[in-house]
């Protein structure tokens, strides 16, 4: 649509200080006409944007110019608010500023009045000791960091490691990095990330081999289609975790539910926070796994 090519040369303009309209053509596949006709569009506008000719010349924009509101319909300044208050969750202090920035310059936007959202659990905290903080600096600023790690076995080690994507994936933030210890790219579970600093060494990206590609881009645990039985006395609950596409109600007072879920730890604890109101029908490895789990329970009360 022409709003949003006009909306990205403004963009473009505002991080360059000069380009061509052979450029702008190439990037929109569009005739030079055709951006010549967008420049005027601007203009008239009252963006303040302007052409010279010769070498060096281009089109380029007036110093010191902001982009104006009046480019975002109110649903798009909705859309950008939410984006935003979206990420204010991971509790970036810069976020909660440039809120308010944009909120007083969307005056008819009222984000912070029908939500309200947060990815922690009721004890828990995603940024505990300005973590995320840390680790964003260091992907943007390209610099090495320390951190201590607990694996899933309850072992904590030291790590140096160059940070790359923040992931969050299903219901865990993950920091996908180059581990120096290891000498290969890793997955570590945000939540067990521990101390982060920054180190005085900075670093070059590297290549991710194609064999570990898929492993760091926020998949790495394997899915599982599970088959469970419900009882209809936590039927309320059901309908707050799975689409009720996915809730087939049986003759009797139990439902079942397919589903495919990362299977790990997490989702063992997720099946037996429904006690005795749930039921493993397939598939019969995480029946097993969950039967065992329930016996060793069993037996600390049983003492």
């Amino acid at each position: 649509m022409k709003i949003n090519r006009l909306l990205e040369i403004t963009t473009i303009l505002l991080n360059r200080k000069t380009v061509t309209a052979r450029e702008l053509a190439e990037r929109f596949n569009v005739s030079a006409r055709t951006i010549y006709r967008d420049i005027e569009a601007l203009s008239s506008s009252g963006v303040p944007v302007y052409m010279s000719k010769g070498s060096g010349g281009g089109i380029s924009l007036l110093e010191n110019y902001t982009l104006n509101k009046t480019f975002l319909s109110d649903s798009e300044s909705e859309g950008l608010l939410f984006a935003l208050k979206t990420i204010s969750v991971t509790r970036y202090p810069e976020i909660e500023a440039i809120l308010d920035k944009i909120e007083a310059l969307f005056n008819n936007s009222h984000i912070n009045d029908w939500i309200d959202i947060n990815f922690a659990g009721w004890c828990s905290h995603p940024n505990e000791q300005n973590k995320l903080n840390n680790i964003r600096d260091a992907i943007i600023n390209k610099i090495v960091i320390s951190f201590d790690y607990i694996n899933a076995d309850g072992n904590k080690s030291s790590r140096l490691a160059e940070p790359e994507k923040l992931i969050f994936n299903t219901h865990t933030w993950y920091l996908t990095a180059y581990c120096l210890k290891r000498n290969a790219h890793r997955m570590f579970r945000l939540s067990r990330i521990k101390n982060v600093y920054l180190t005085d060494t900075h670093f070059t990206k590297r290549e991710i081999p194609h064999e570990e590609h898929e492993s760091t881009q926020g998949y790495s645990t394997p899915f599982t289609e599970l088959k469970l039985r419900f009882s209809d006395k936590v039927l309320n609950r059901l309908y707050d975790d799975f689409d009720e596409r996915l809730i087939n109600k049986n003759a009797g007072d139990s439902l079942d539910v397919t589903v495919a879920m990362p299977e790990d730890e997490w989702v063992y604890g997720y099946i037996l926070s429904f006690g005795h109101y749930v039921e493993v029908l397939e598939p019969e490895h995480i029946r097993e796994i969950i039967q065992c789990r329930m016996r060793e329970a069993l037996k600390k009360y049983e003492k």
